[in-house]
């Protein structure tokens, strides 16, 4: 493990960016900056218009270390480069620490939860994430409904597979999201909590999780989450909230920090200009700093 890095994402004020839209997101993605399904013929020029596009925020100056501390990125982004040089690395050098997605999407809906996808290359995936570089992992499960056993399924899947990570020296992000349109969130969101607290109480010293969780419907539903010692960080992912509400929703709650992805580039279009697309981006970032380090 970077150690470096370890203490930049426990201790450094600031956010982590979602750049990790994957197969099945990429049109979306890149329909909403502005490049229809029309502009490209097969997945090959698809992934490499939104390399594109990716790269045109991570080398912009509003994608700067002073505001924001990790980002986490798509499999092909991490086997691509950015201005010669992987983009894990160009990261690093710019004092981001870089994340992968390493989920491969949800299973069908089952006890009001969806799981994860069986990750079939696990151990590949990690190996090359060492050498690209990689601090840690994110992982992605959606809890849709407050039953019990779907929600203790998630948790006991998020942290199988998280101790897999561990074991490879890399830092998991676990993410049980809640829908924002959950039919009870604050009941959900209080049995989430309660499995994650004893999963966290059977791990060792040594081995730590990070946790990206919905924003709560009670403020600071989750400082239990953040004060416990073998959490790195506790981070929100925005749910579907247009940013302005994201953000006041996260400015409620002590020490939790945005992962934001869809609210981070929701105004940039590939149709701008360089100046007009970085000064959308550092209003975007401007906002969602202040959200995660000045709390009500």
């Amino acid at each position: 493990m970077n150690e470096k890095h370890f203490d930049r994402i426990k201790n450094n004020r600031g956010f982590i960016a979602a750049l990790d839209q994957s197969g099945g997101s990429t049109p979306k993605a890149l329909a909403a900056y502005g490049v229809t399904e029309d502009a490209y013929d097969s997945e090959e020029e698809m992934f490499n218009l939104v390399h594109e596009m990716r790269t045109r925020i991570i080398t912009s100056p509003a994608f700067n270390s002073d505001q924001i501390i990790g980002s986490i990125l798509f499999e092909q982004t991490m086997d691509r480069e950015i201005e010669g040089k992987y983009t894990g690395d160009y990261l690093s050098e710019k004092g981001i620490v870089p994340f992968l997605k390493v989920d491969k999407g949800l299973a069908d809906q089952e006890n009001g939860v969806q799981l994860m996808k069986d990750i079939h290359d696990l151990d590949d995936t990690l190996r090359r994430a060492n050498e690209r570089h990689i601090f840690g992992t994110k992982m992605r499960s959606v809890i849709h409904e407050p039953n019990e056993e779907g929600i203790k399924a998630v948790v006991d899947q998020q942290f199988k597979v998280a101790k897999q990570i561990i074991e490879a020296d890399l830092v998991p992000i676990i993410e049980p999201e809640v829908d924002i349109n959950s039919t009870d969130k604050e009941k959900s969101e209080q049995l989430l909590k309660d499995e994650i607290l004893k999963h966290l109480e059977d791990l060792s010293n040594s081995q730590h999780v990070m946790l990206k969780l919905t924003i709560p419907t009670n403020a600071n539903q989750y400082k239990e989450l953040i004060d416990h010692p073998n959490v790195v960080r506790v981070v929100a992912l925005s749910g579907g909230y247009p940013l302005d509400e994201a953000n006041q929703k996260l400015k409620e709650n002590d020490g939790l920090i945005a992962s934001f992805s869809r609210a981070l580039v929701s105004d940039l279009s590939v149709e701008q200009s360089d100046e007009v697309f970085n000064q959308q981006l550092q209003l975007a970032v401007d906002a969602i700093y202040d959200a995660s380090v000045n709390k009500n």
